[in-house]
């Protein structure tokens, strides 16, 4: 059993889509990052009709590891809904910002965009020239 497979394995426990009221839906995009130690942590998407209390599950599963260790570098992401990614997989906007604010080495944390072929991407390659590089040369 490869990586992957430990962390897809681990994210998917998260797994089971629930409506918590009309307003909040939760656990229908799961997580998982590993940490440079091989710590594996999960996480799981949370939204409601307010926007700007939407949590998405990679953001989560870093704020697991973070919280649980203190660390703040990913080493390997993955995310997905009821399968593994296949062509996806893919961190949104937010995600991409927030974990690159959160370590600026990050950026070379690989993502999982087919579990089948095991093809990933770095994250710098989805945030080319950010623009938080000029702070951290501060």
């Amino acid at each position: 059993m490869d990586i992957w497979e430990k962390m897809y394995n681990k994210a998917k426990t998260e797994y089971h889509k629930e409506q918590i009221s009309p307003f909040i839906v939760a656990h229908h995009v799961v997580a998982a990052v590993e940490d440079e130690d091989g710590n594996i942590f999960t996480g799981f998407c949370i939204e409601s009709a307010s926007g700007v209390m939407n949590l998405c599950a990679e953001r989560v599963a870093a704020l697991n590891m973070y919280m649980n260790t203190g660390k703040t570098k990913i080493k390997r992401l993955i995310a997905f809904r009821d399968n593994p990614p296949h062509n996806g997989g893919m961190p949104c906007g937010a995600c991409r910002e927030f974990l690159m604010q959160l370590n600026r080495e990050n950026k070379d944390m690989d993502i999982l965009t087919d579990y089948e072929t095991r093809e990933t991407v770095k994250l710098s390659e989805v945030l080319p020239n950010w623009w938080g590089d000029k702070k951290y040369s501060v």
